[in-house]
């Protein structure tokens, strides 16, 4: 585990009805410098690049069609993309398997316990508005809390 933790989440990753083999989970570490995000997925399709877009979204739950109530990127200072505070770098898949790590200063642990991680079918593509021309939502997971 990370040195200096001052709080932490996770996010059990599942495929939608499209894409039920995808797992996963994505883990949240609030450090002095940022926030660690550690995602560790299963079970990603073959596509034509291997990358998959990956963002935080606003909505709380990942019901509806298509993971519809997870609703638009987690924007709150209404930046265009890709600079969303949920704007993630890609995951980028072998055989399956994708591993990412990233520090970000875009958000605490805390503003983002209760929203939705996606995983979206194709690449973001970085500046169509507002969400990167990502492709269909393919998996979801809630951000919990760990205590």
């Amino acid at each position: 585990m990370p040195q200096n933790i001052y709080g932490r989440a996770t996010a059990q990753i599942r495929g939608g009805d499209a894409m039920p083999g995808i797992q996963g989970t994505v883990r949240f570490y609030q450090r002095r410098d940022g926030t660690l995000v550690v995602a560790d997925i299963l079970g990603l399709p073959k596509s034509q690049t291997g990358f998959f877009a990956f963002h935080i979204h606003e909505g709380a739950n990942c019901g509806g069609q298509g993971f519809q109530d997870t609703g638009s990127h987690f924007n709150p200072t209404n930046a265009p993309h890709p600079n969303h505070a949920g704007d993630l770098p890609p995951l980028l898949a072998d055989h399956g398997r994708a591993h990412m790590e990233v520090l970000t200063g875009r958000f605490s642990v805390q503003q983002v316990i209760g929203r939705t991680v996606i995983i979206h079918s194709d690449p973001d593509d970085f500046h169509t508005q507002p969400a990167g021309n990502a492709g269909a939502k393919i998996a979801c997971g809630i951000i919990r809390k760990i205590v």
